[in-house]
């Protein structure tokens, strides 16, 4: 069953009506888990629990800051786990809860996909580019 909204032309089908709470939900927890410091220290913490400085030195460029920042968002989302150990000094293991666990799937799934897809999407941007470069004399033109 099909109906017409508000807007003449456009058929919503139950399966895709528009919930403004979904659309709230949905963009808080993306923004929580696309961004690129998320997604590199969810994959990397799949392997197993890892300390500071073994996450720091597997993701390469992050600063301090960011990790600590990251971490803590993810602590705080209930996706990782952070284990203070009561030795000299200190011991602090992070690991995935079984929520951040959930989350490698479809995070695997989505850096197997932009492996996968790198070149079309490259080829695609130039194209585009392109295409625009020759656009933009006669749009100047147009314009005057």
């Amino acid at each position: 069953m099909t109906r017409r909204t508000a807007q003449e032309g456009t058929w919503v089908t139950p399966g895709n009506l528009h919930e403004p709470g979904d659309c709230r939900a949905i963009s808080e927890v993306l923004a929580r888990v696309g961004d690129k410091w998320t997604v590199l220290v969810v994959s990397t913490l799949g392997d197993g629990p890892k300390r500071f400085n073994e996450l720091r030195r597997a993701l390469g460029s992050i600063s301090q800051r960011m990790l600590t920042l990251t971490l803590r968002a993810l602590e705080r989302d209930g996706l990782m786990t952070r284990t203070v150990y009561p030795t000299i000094p200190p011991r602090v293991d992070y690991a995935l809860t079984k929520l951040g666990r959930s989350l490698l799937e479809p995070v695997n799934g989505l850096s197997a996909w932009a492996r996968k897809n790198r070149a079309a999407i490259d080829a695609a941007r130039q194209r585009f580019d392109t295409a625009q470069t020759r656009l933009a004399p006669v749009s100047r033109r147009l314009a005057q």
